[in-house]
């Protein structure tokens, strides 16, 4: 176990002594698509891009409410609720022992409304448009014209077009909590800044994925309050646990010791103009701040990944029951909390397969093979 962890905690470091350095790549024009798919893509490594969207119209015409609004003058949308603009993410339930997994509620709502209800924001709830089901073409297609519908030297270098492209309109309240997708993903500000916190997946057991009870909201017009619902039947969603920004005092840094004494995550701001690729399964967390028009608004493109060599190292790593030295808050017998761990036949096709592919891959997937294969040799040679 020792030796588990100290293999583990030093591929933290290695990854970015190695192959992500210290800070995300700039570029200050758009690469090409060789370029883009050699030295990110394939490396699994963010970039930020500048001067890729300069051409677009919603860069002028986006900021200004009334443009929105005339524009969106007769379209229903789906406005997300919530009390403290914390959606998708963890809230303790007055009726339940441990913490549950939140969506917002979500109403339909006519544009110029739910605008004003983001621009202007009334003490007892925070509005978000984030309907994240390719609603760029969908139910603001009005301004699909305004920018590109894909990005060419991406589409090019992915080898197709992307799956969704989302619209995302908020106010500085808003908040998404760590998580990660499973696509390549450009973010693009059209106004404001958004400000991310990014950590590899190398670094998946320091996000104490644990599985939540799902709940959602409810919100009620009349009242003007909010109340919290479990889903039934019961269904249990895997979520990190990491609150990057505790209030002063808590206990959170304590309890999550693997995240707050490990490596900085990964800062990067993307303003207006500004493209950020964030790489599929690279664990994000996004505050925001607005722009003139008094909201925050981006389009991001989500490409499918390629579920290949990175994908089965990165699945086989997350299966690890792993607890580090300094860690009290977790009995090593409860280790297995932190993650999904594949039944022992599925970890040995994948570590069969990894260990085929070692020669296709960079040195710190080779170096992960190792602590892998040394971790996994008790768990297979019981089956």
């Amino acid at each position: 176990m020792r030796g588990k962890r100290v293999e583990l905690e030093s591929l933290w470091e290695e990854v970015r002594e190695v192959s992500l350095g210290n800070s995300v790549d700039r570029l200050h024009s758009p690469p090409t698509p060789l370029q883009f798919l050699r030295d990110f893509v394939s490396q699994n490594k963010p970039c930020l891009i500048s001067n890729s969207i300069s051409h677009w119209p919603a860069l002028s015409l986006w900021p200004t409410p009334s443009y929105l609004s005339t524009s969106l003058s007769s379209s229903l949308v789906s406005l997300h609720l919530t009390p403290d603009g914390q959606a998708d993410a963890l809230a303790p339930h007055p009726l339940h022992p441990s913490l549950c997994f939140v969506s917002a509620h979500v109403q339909p709502t006519p544009f110029p409304h739910a605008l004003d209800l983001i621009r202007q924001p009334p003490n007892h709830l925070v509005a978000y448009l984030q309907q994240q089901n390719d609603c760029l073409r969908t139910e603001y297609s009005e301004l699909e014209s305004d920018c590109d519908d894909h990005i060419p030297w991406a589409s090019e270098a992915l080898g197709c077009l992307p799956e969704a492209v989302n619209l995302w309109i908020g106010n500085h309240l808003s908040e998404t909590s760590f998580h990660k997708d499973h696509y390549e993903n450009l973010y693009a500000v059209v106004s404001g800044e958004k400000h991310f916190l990014l950590l590899p997946p190398t670094d998946v057991h320091r996000m104490y994925i644990r599985d939540y009870p799902a709940a959602r909201y409810c919100y009620s017009e009349e009242s003007g309050e909010f109340r919290l619902e479990l889903e039934e039947p019961e269904r249990r969603v895997p979520w990190c646990s990491v609150d990057p920004y505790p209030a002063t005092g808590s206990e959170e840094r304590s309890k999550f010791p693997l995240y707050f004494n490990g490596p900085k995550p990964f800062e990067v701001t993307v303003k207006a103009g500004e493209i950020l690729y964030l790489p599929s399964m690279w664990f994000h967390h996004v505050r925001q701040s607005p722009g003139d028009g008094g909201c925050t608004i981006a389009v991001n493109y989500w490409y499918d990944m390629q579920f290949d060599i990175k994908y089965a190292y990165f699945n086989f790593l997350q299966s690890l029951p792993y607890q580090s030295t300094d860690d009290q808050t977790i009995p090593e017998s409860e280790c297995e909390d932190l993650g999904y761990h594949p039944p022992p036949n599925h970890l040995s096709r994948n570590l069969r397969y990894l260990k085929d592919h070692e020669d296709c891959c960079g040195l710190p997937y080779v170096n992960m093979i190792k602590v892998l294969t040394n971790s996994q040799r008790a768990v297979l040679s019981a089956t």
